[in-house]
């Protein structure tokens, strides 16, 4: 055993020390370099677990906007008019949006996947041939790059069971989109269902074109005016009217056409349209033709507003009214003038004259002439009606002559002329017009080969304040008792109105007409009447005229009046019943009868129906072969007593026709309350046949009233034998006028005197 000394011993411990002090170092060492590491790592992970986090973040922030782009894209497909439909460069369908599916009519699941050829989609062009699915719908030659777009195409698409004549017309158009396939491009096709939009353009188109059509090819003017009331567009009818092109017409000036008198009137009438106070407007004016004619024309105007309400264009009718304006104005000249001579008639005459009456300071300005022809009864009864009408227009020449243009000339019927007179000083004119008349009428009047003389009494009324307080009636009846002074006084003479002859005029005429009744100074004359289908004189009418022995015959017109005033109606009728009688029994031909004139006025105390009754037994003549005429008029105040005479008479087999038919007041009552056995027509719708449609329409229908209540039917004042022809055609059996001969004397009528 080796013994270790201290030394050594201590020398090893040393060493063992220094020894373990190394390995304690490196063991720290280590343990601070694993330290470090999980550190590291341990950061590394939590750096790992961070970008973990975030990408998880980022990939679900990217489904949720995916998801929520999704859901934006099905709300915007779910109300846009726009499919969409993606497919891949190939022609497989990656993606369809409903409204696409609606449009082609197929299941948009089912569709996906699929290749676009093999959809059940039939395509056809505006032709109606068939196109390939995959060609429209699919990639096209013209996508070559990204964002281009081949033009929109306007397709068909026939939905299964459906006629292609029905097809859907559909707008498509494609274009390339990137990534739409993955990585690559996919083809973006877009369809817009337009067959709505299409049928409207095509109403819309052929309305425009009905419009045109109709514009261009209507009767009348017709034209669209701007606001600022130009010419937009006119038609040929409205170029033909005012002489001119529809080229010239657009953009004129719709006031350039009337005349500068007229144009206030449009201006106002158009402003009212703009203002909303009116919705169209009618007006009648005068249009200046391009040839400087005017021409009548009724404009029609009517303002064509937005949907909104704001005024956009006008609508304008012109319709010629020239030729309807002359007949309306001539109308009105044969309504104011006398048919023969031109002249003013009665109507005109005193509107004229009351209208100056009213005038200030008309005393001793105007003067009234009253003109009455002395032979000329004698003329007409030797010479006929023909001369005598050559005589009257030849005096109505020399009478407007004479006037001089100093006032107004009027035939009041008959030989009866009357002259306004206005001059500053009118006595003084009025007595030159009547010498310029008397003095006319000197030179014999040629009728074919005759020279035939005529004169003229004049009687003259001066406007003095009394006669102008009276108004016209008054100035012409002092002139006529002037005329009547004259006559009695001698032919070929002027008496001037004064005082004297008013109280003439009243009291002695009445005694006149008394004594010309007594002395047998009024006459019955009898005009014939004729069955219509063989115009052979079945009966007459008794007509009564006053053989004056100073103004020679007198027509019921110039006389009648006074009769009532004098108090001589009853008188009167009683003396044309004894007539009549008498002159029926007297007649060869004992089945013609004679119709009498009755008035109200003569009926009423019974005298009438008595006396015509007892001279029917006297004279034993059938009743039937007397008829009594009743006016209308007469019988709006008719009374009981009345009617009990016309049933007396009725009842005793004189049949009672009433008289004027169709004019009056309550003719139907009157076919039901009175005893009436027939109707006579009213000359005035006699004489518009045939010119006037209204005229035949009333007489037809008043021919079919009268033949349905069983009546005797017959028509006066027939004149042509176009009107003979259709009243006869229409119904009514009988008919009196011209045509069939004039009221002639008893000694014509019972053939014991040849007419002259």
């Amino acid at each position: 055993m080796v013994r270790r000394t201290p030394v050594i011993h201590a020398v090893a411990h040393g060493a063992l020390d220094a020894s373990f002090l190394g390995v304690s170092d490196t063991v720290s060492t280590v343990t601070s370099a694993i330290g470090c590491i999980a550190i590291i790592a341990l950061l590394a992970v939590l750096v790992l677990m961070a970008r973990q986090r975030r990408e998880v973040h980022r990939a679900n922030a990217a489904l949720a906007l995916s998801r929520e782009l999704r859901h934006r894209y099905d709300a915007l497909q779910a109300v846009t008019r726009e499919g969409a439909l993606v497919s891949s460069l190939s022609g497989r369908v990656l993606d369809i949006s409903e409204r696409a599916a609606a449009i082609l009519g197929v299941d948009a699941a089912s569709s996906v996947g699929q290749q676009i050829g093999d959809l059940p989609v039939v395509l056809v062009n505006e032709l109606g041939l068939s196109m390939n699915p995959a060609a429209v719908l699919g990639h096209r030659g013209g996508l070559g790059h990204t964002g281009f777009t081949v033009d929109s195409e306007l397709v068909g698409v026939a939905l299964p069971g459906g006629a292609q004549a029905q097809a859907r017309m559909v707008q498509v158009a494609s274009q390339l989109v990137p990534a739409g396939d993955g990585d690559a491009a996919a083809v973006l096709t877009t369809l817009v269902d337009v067959t709505g939009r299409r049928e409207v353009e095509a109403a819309l188109s052929r309305s425009e074109t009905q419009f045109r059509v109709a514009m261009e090819n209507a009767p009348i003017g017709m034209a669209l005016v701007d606001l600022d009331w130009r010419i937009v567009e006119a038609n040929a009818a409205l170029a033909e009217l005012l002489g001119t092109s529809v080229g010239a017409l657009r953009g004129y000036p719709m006031a350039d056409l009337s005349t500068p008198d007229t144009r206030p009137s449009e201006r106002l009438e158009v402003d009212r349209l703009l203002g909303g106070s009116q919705h169209r407007f009618s007006l009648e004016k005068r249009y200046q033709r391009a040839d400087g004619h005017l021409v009548w024309v009724v404009l029609d105007t009517a303002l064509v507003r937005t949907p909104n309400g704001s005024p956009d264009h006008f609508v304008v009718q012109v319709r010629d009214s020239t030729e309807s304006r002359l007949q309306a104005e001539m109308l009105t000249h044969r309504a104011m003038h006398d048919p023969l001579t031109g002249l003013a008639n009665r109507t005109l005459l005193q509107e004229v004259l009351q209208s100056v009456l009213e005038q200030p300071g008309i005393v001793d300005r105007v003067a009234v002439l009253a003109c009455d022809l002395d032979g000329f009864k004698e003329i007409n009864d030797r010479y006929g009606h023909a001369a005598g009408d050559e005589v009257l227009v030849h005096v109505a020449s020399v009478l407007r002559v004479a006037t001089a243009r100093r006032g107004t000339v009027a035939r009041l019927g008959g030989d009866e002329f009357v002259v306004v007179v206005q001059d500053v000083d009118g006595p003084k004119a009025v007595f030159e017009v009547a010498a310029a008349i008397h003095a006319g009428l000197e030179e014999p009047v040629r009728v074919a080969r005759r020279r035939l003389s005529v004169g003229a009494s004049i009687g003259i009324a001066l406007a003095d304040p009394d006669a102008i307080e009276g108004g016209a009636p008054a100035m012409l009846a002092a002139a006529d008792a002037a005329l009547y002074r004259a006559k009695a006084a001698g032919r070929g003479r002027t008496e001037v109105y004064d005082q004297s002859m008013n109280r003439a005029s009243g009291a002695e005429l009445h005694q006149e007409l008394a004594a010309a009744l007594e002395a047998g100074e009024l006459v019955v004359y009898y005009q014939p009447i004729v069955d219509l289908g063989d115009q052979r004189v079945v009966g007459y009418e008794a007509l009564i005229r006053w053989q004056h022995p100073y103004r020679g015959l007198l027509l019921p017109n110039a006389f009648l009046s006074m009769v009532q005033e004098a108090g001589l109606a009853v008188a009167l009728g009683q003396f044309v019943a004894r007539r009549v009688v008498e002159a029926v029994a007297a007649m060869k031909d004992q089945t013609r009868w004679v119709s009498v004139n009755v008035s109200a006025d003569q009926l009423g105390d019974g005298e009438f129906a008595t006396t015509l009754l007892a001279e029917i037994s006297r004279h034993r003549v059938m009743a039937g072969r007397i008829v009594v005429e009743l006016t209308e008029t007469s019988l709006v105040a008719s009374g009981t007593r009345i009617r009990h005479e016309l049933t007396q008479l009725s009842a005793a087999g004189v049949p009672v026709l009433l008289d004027d038919f169709g004019t009056g007041v309550s003719p139907l009552s009157y076919l039901r309350d009175l005893p009436v056995a027939g109707v006579k027509l009213d000359m005035s719708f006699t004489s518009g046949i045939p010119d006037d449609p209204t005229a035949g329409k009333i007489a037809r229908a008043l021919g079919s009233l009268a033949r349905e209540l069983a009546m005797v039917t017959i028509a006066e004042g027939i004149e042509h034998a176009e009107q003979a022809e259709f009243l006869h055609r229409n119904g009514w059996r009988y008919g009196q006028g011209w045509l069939f001969g004039s009221a002639q004397p008893v000694s014509s009528v019972l053939g014991t005197k040849t007419q002259a």
